[in-house]
């Protein structure tokens, strides 16, 4: 496997995604909790999250099952589940949100998600998005990570960020135990604290799955934390970002890096077409942690390089979030119990999700250096699919291609093998 050549380049691409029939003057909110500040540099850390606002935004009486609002080409449980391989489903449904109907299964052990403040409706939003969706009932925890309940995020991002995480989570691995570790705040040493508790209580669970959908710009003593990200019989996974670079904790070489694709759907079927690059996922070569022993297959890199793997995170073909905590952006009022569901993008759609497809595949490596190692070995035997259309980075400068690219990494997932 070799590293796909990077440099100043065009492509076009065209898709279509979204509702059925016209897209127009959609709108993309970006809550206060997804902008990293020039005062968080290496001690704040931000969401990767994003609302999409259809024109004439969700109006009406949401369905009881199914997509709460018909019509759209918004991603459920069962079509993502469609899309990846996860199921079976008839050729004709063409993993149309609104037709497709059969969820993933699988999922074991514990998958722990650590985010900052507290959500305090998340067992509630997850409750009723599993309903809505006839997935299991949730076996669900939340845990303090200081022992004290954390305050709320007075804008309701980080709120916003744990009901998805969760969501996402269990819908890939709907039987997997799943444990909200609340971090006191987003200052790093409270998240990294959150992630040692998230760590031991997988561990002590017999091995799982720890998510963190956070991240910020790379900084010198960053490697500092990485000894929080090596627990025995723990995989960890890290968005890799919403914009041009790097994110730590994503550039660990201790995490699998999610990157973030975009889905095409046709507007006249329904069905799905075509997978490629998100325009705005992070991803690049990291300026302070070495190259991995899994990427030793790159000739003349040096250090880590990032994403590993991707899943949808455009929130243009977004995933439905059931969020009754109301968020604040742009002087509007988001979610909340009269408004709930929500159509969320970003890569923090990345990490739980994937966090979830490793969980169900049921293999539980020792490590995460062990995760990558099996990842990147089989990658080329069909266990992902090669992302090759797409532009991302700086200028649009990176290129997704055949083999891996700092787009989309190895490419998305194909089924459970290899993972």
């Amino acid at each position: 496997m070799k590293l796909k050549h990077i440099g100043i380049g065009f492509a076009t691409v065209v898709y279509f995604a979204g509702m059925a029939f016209a897209q127009d003057n959609a709108t993309v909110i970006t809550p206060p909790s997804s902008i990293g500040l020039a005062s968080d540099f290496g001690v704040n850390s931000h969401t990767n999250i994003h609302l999409l606002i259809p024109p004439g935004g969700l109006t009406g009486t949401p369905n009881t099952s199914g997509p709460p609002f018909a019509g759209y080409l918004y991603q459920t449980p069962a079509s993502a589940a469609c899309i990846y391989g996860f199921v079976t489903s008839s050729p004709a449904s063409g993993c149309n949100p609104n037709v497709v109907t059969a969820n993933p299964t699988g999922g074991s052990k514990t998958i722990a998600i650590v985010d900052a403040f507290d959500d305090p409706t998340a067992a509630n939003d997850l409750g009723q998005f599993s309903e809505q969706f006839g997935l299991p009932a949730p076996n669900f925890q939340v845990v303090y990570a200081t022992g004290t309940k954390p305050p709320q995020d007075i804008t309701g991002g980080w709120e916003g960020e744990e009901s998805l995480d969760i969501e996402w989570a269990h819908a890939m691995a709907p039987n997997a135990k799943i444990i909200l570790v609340e971090a006191a705040s987003n200052f790093n040493p409270d998240l990294f604290a959150a992630v040692k508790v998230a760590s031991q209580m997988v561990a002590q669970a017999g091995g799982g799955e720890v998510s963190m959908s956070w991240g910020g710009a790379e900084f010198k003593f960053e490697k500092f934390w990485d000894s929080f990200l090596q627990t025995p019989g723990v995989v960890y996974f890290a968005s890799a970002g919403d914009s041009a670079g790097v994110e730590y904790p994503s550039a660990s070489p201790f995490v699998v890096s999610a990157g973030g694709t975009a889905l095409s759907m046709n507007l006249v079927t329904g069905n799905f077409q075509l997978e490629l690059a998100w325009l705005n996922t992070g991803g690049g070569v990291s300026l302070y942690e070495p190259a991995p022993s899994y990427q030793s297959g790159f000739p003349g890199l040096t250090l880590r390089a990032t994403p590993d793997i991707s899943f949808d995170a455009d929130p243009d073909t977004g995933v439905w979030v059931y969020d009754s905590t109301p968020w604040y952006a742009g002087g509007q009022v988001f979610g909340g119990p009269k408004h709930p569901w929500l159509i969320v993008g970003g890569t923090s759609v990345a990490a739980p999700s994937l966090a979830g497809v490793v969980n169900a595949a049921g293999k539980f490596a020792i490590s995460t250096n062990a995760e990558l190692t099996t990842i990147y070995s089989l990658a080329s035997t069909g266990t992902f699919t090669d992302v090759t259309y797409g532009v991302c980075g700086f200028f649009d400068g990176i290129i997704a291609g055949p083999g891996y690219d700092l787009c989309t990494g190895l490419g998305s997932p194909h089924g459970y093998n290899g993972k």
